[in-house]
């Protein structure tokens, strides 16, 4: 089974080193590595994609918290997030495809980012399953070059793979938290505002 690990590290010289050796070491294969800094100077965020069972995935988390630099890890796969993935195409468009190709870029919401006589370089962003369709309807055309950034993923909604060591940011107080009168204490006011 496919599986997307969001990884935070320190941002320091050999990281990557020891995690693509670590992988490496244990025969693990990772399909897809992905690495940039976060909203943190310091810290970089490493998208891993990787295959294997439960307890394959088990032992991967486990040796990925054992190095020293790593500091939180989280399997994406079976929590509900947004993964995406951008490609560079170079599609063969002569003067009779061009059309026809421009046409697929269109309705994929895709952009050509480069154009020469007998070739259009097409840029997609999207989840998987978009860019293997958009691949698929490009292929009978004959695509030349396929560069591909691989996955980055992010869990939706408020929970983040925030530093350890991050204090919560501040949020707006809930009703609990407001000086709002109880249901009985309104009811008792306006028994009391109509005897007045």
């Amino acid at each position: 089974m496919r599986h997307t690990l969001s990884v935070l590290v320190e941002d320091k010289p050999g990281v990557l080193t020891r995690i693509a050796g670590l992988f490496g070491r244990r025969a693990f294969n990772i399909d897809s590595l992905t690495v940039a800094g976060t909203e943190r100077p310091g810290y970089s965020r490493m998208t891993i994609v990787t295959r294997g069972d439960r307890h394959v995935m088990e032992q991967i988390e486990k040796q990925l918290y054992k190095q020293i630099n790593v500091l939180k890890v989280s399997n994406l796969t079976s929590a509900p997030a947004v993964e995406r993935e951008l490609v560079l195409i170079k599609v063969q468009a002569d003067g009779q495809s061009r059309a026809a190709v421009t046409q697929i870029v269109n309705i994929f919401r895709a952009r050509i980012v480069d154009v020469a006589p007998r070739s259009l370089v097409v840029e997609v962003t999207g989840d998987r399953e978009k860019i293997e369709a958009i691949l698929s309807m490009l292929r009978p055309f004959g695509i030349k070059e396929v560069v591909r950034s691989g996955p980055v993923a992010v869990s939706r909604g408020h929970g983040s793979l925030a530093m350890p060591d991050e204090t919560p940011s501040p949020q707006a107080p809930s009703l609990d938290d407001r000086d709002v009168p109880a249901a009985g204490d309104v009811a008792a006011e306006s028994s009391f505002a109509g005897m007045k």
